[in-house]
């Protein structure tokens, strides 16, 4: 390779403590470019359909794109894959911070961690040396004393570590992976982790990263800078990060007491000039100018001193949304908790707001829920039941399970109340307020994830490829379409979806042109069809293990249930309509949802025609 990769790709078995490293193949990387690319291809070719996402078989792979530790601005971010404890398919979960590039400085593209460990490890990798450190005393903490203790016996302070809290060690469905604070938090990474007995990745090294073509690359740099400046987004990203409630709030689509109501009437306690308000500081990951980070700390009131590095907007909506309350010390703190304990905030909160309304209808009691009074308004139970899910203690370990295993739990109907897709969660937008951006929550393999293809054009009135209407449902399969492919190519980079709302497929194909030395990737059409390439293959994935078009259904209430008041008064999720626009434009079987042979063919995807729509 001429450039942007370092060229290794380490494995590691924990059940026999061994590691080999073997090349990058050329066709893999001008086929899928690296990052999201290379997560999608390792875990088609590794796993076997039918395994269980708590065994051995299973796998957890940290990967770096080429973009990382160049130079290139907002692309330090680590991705993860592994197939889903919560949905049972294909998943992808991404952290920000330094974690990607000090992969790279050690040497490595992906490390691809398979088997499990007899005792409690993490692994040690510093250049080329790679150690099974013993992690029986670091059991039982939290992310931030564990990453200080690493760095500690590591004499050290400057490994950067990937680690899990307590969440991931009792295999909360939703646990995540976290380093230097930063999250990636859905899925279940963090429980696969916790399943192999695996504490952490711990990584040093000192080696630079190549770049093949430093005055092209130098040049795309100089544009991705221009971009940032010249785009209002960056300012607004800048100064508040995406602590900015009113976003959707003004749109109607600040879901409230569990998707019934939107938007929230007390939106206002949690916007942005309020969490100005407690900043301490800004924080960045590793060559970002936009700083989207902040420290806040609560000066007074009930929850004075509580700080945490957040919360992001998901945060401060999922414990305030679903349960009807809006106190902006109780976001701070959630945070914190869930950051340190290690899981997901989303459905964290969500599981938590599903119980409130499960509790209001009657359907749980005092005697489920520990003694717990789960009124809509009452917010003193939640960092108890936060704790209670991370330990999985008495009610908690019910809401460690998701909204919709609750559901198939405690039935009389519950389900309809179970706002999630393929047992993922939905996050801060309703989508009933936005079609193509619901339709993305609707299709994605991954369930209820926004990042996967981002309604920028409905929610952040983004005019490429077009202005949209974000009621409209005619148009939306095309617009859906066009966001995961776009996300898809730009996480192969790997850039930060905010970051590559500004950057533009120009630049970013410039960018990689000139880090890796590819021909091919200078041409935006390519970067396209990988995009498109990626994007069918994880279905494919989620094919192999049965999923249909029966498996891409919102919530009951989303569909039948019109959004009562506000800017988005009146609107449902015209379903059935929107999923055959999208697997039209897809070039997919309208019945099933998957894939033609025709269109696998095209991608160059002929080992998966097995799993083909017929």
């Amino acid at each position: 390779m001429q450039g942007g990769y370092m060229n290794r790709i380490l494995r590691v078995d924990l059940s026999n403590r061994t590691w080999t490293t073997e090349e990058l193949d050329e066709k893999l990387v001008r086929d899928y470019i690296g990052g999201r690319g290379f997560g999608a291809k390792f875990l088609y070719d590794d796993l076997k359909p039918g395994i269980d996402p708590l065994g051995e078989e299973n796998e957890i792979i940290f990967i770096a794109g080429p973009l990382a530790a160049t130079g290139a601005q907002s692309c330090a971010r680590f991705e993860i894959y592994f197939k889903s404890p919560q949905t049972g398919g294909y998943f992808q979960s991404s952290g920000g911070g330094f974690f990607a590039p000090e992969m790279k400085f050690a040497g490595y593209d992906a490390i691809i961690i398979k088997g499990k460990s007899e005792k409690p490890v993490y692994l040690w990798i510093h250049d080329d040396k790679v150690e099974f450190k013993d992690a029986s005393y670091l059991w039982g903490l939290g992310l931030a004393d564990t990453e200080q203790l690493i760095r500690e016996e590591l004499n050290d302070p400057y490994v950067r570590v990937a680690a899990i809290g307590p969440a991931g060690e009792n295999l909360v469905k939703y646990a995540g992976v976290f380093s230097d604070r930063r999250a990636a938090a859905r899925g279940g990474g963090g429980a696969v982790m916790g399943s192999k007995n695996l504490k952490g990745v711990a990584v040093r090294g000192h080696q630079k990263v190549p770049i093949a073509n430093n005055e092209a690359f130098q040049q795309a740099l100089k544009a991705q800078v221009g971009a940032y400046k010249g785009n209002p987004m960056y300012e607004m990203m800048h100064t508040t990060g995406t602590q900015a409630s009113e976003l959707t709030a003004v749109l109607g689509m600040y879901p409230w007491k569990n998707f019934r109501e939107a938007p929230g009437p007390e939106w206002e306690k949690l916007q942005a000039s309020e969490f100005n308000k407690l900043r301490v500081r800004k924080m960045g990951c590793q060559n970002c100018m936009i700083r989207c980070s902040q420290i806040t700390k609560v000066w007074d009131g009930p929850y004075k001193g509580v700080w945490s590095e957040g919360p992001e907007y998901e945060t401060l909506w999922s414990f305030s949304g679903p349960i009807g309350k809006a106190e902006i010390g109780l976001t701070v703190l959630a945070d914190r908790l869930c950051d340190d304990l290690g899981m997901d905030t989303i459905s964290a909160g969500q599981s938590i707001g599903f119980a409130y309304e499960l509790y209001e209808k009657g359907i749980i009691t005092k005697e489920d829920t520990d003694g717990l009074e789960l009124v809509y308004g009452n917010i003193e139970p939640v960092p108890r039941l936060i704790e209670m899910i991370a330990r999985r203690e008495g009610f908690g370990n019910v809401l460690a399970e998701g909204t919709k295993r609750m559901a198939e739990k405690y039935n009389q109907g519950s389900e309809y109340y179970a706002i999630q897709v393929k047992g993922l969660e939905l996050p801060a937008y309703d989508p009933r307020g936005a079609k193509a951006h619901g339709l993305n929550l609707a299709t994605s393999p991954l369930g209820a994830d926004h990042n996967y293809g981002y309604g920028s054009q409905e929610l952040f009135g983004v005019p490429i490829p077009h202005p949209v209407d974000r009621f409209a449902v005619e148009g939306k399969g095309e617009i859906t379409k066009f966001n995961q492919d776009w996300a898809a190519f730009t996480e192969t980079g790997i850039l930060c979806t905010f970051a590559s709302l500004m950057t533009g497929p120009d630049i970013f194909s410039q960018l990689l042109y000139g880090a890796t030395g590819v021909e091919e990737f200078a041409d935006p059409n390519y970067m396209w069809v990988v995009g498109e390439r990626i994007v069918n293959l994880e279905r494919m994935f989620n094919a192999r293990e049965g999923f249909t078009r029966e498996d891409d259904r919102m919530p009951e209430r989303i569909v039948k249930d019109p959004l009562p008041y506000g800017p988005s008064a009146g609107q449902v999720f015209e379903q059935d309509e929107l999923l055959d626009q999208y697997y039209e434009a897809r070039g997919w079987d309208k019945v099933t949802g998957i894939p033609k042979a025709e269109k696998l063919r095209e991608l160059g995807l002929d080992f998966t025609l097995d799993y083909a729509a017929q």
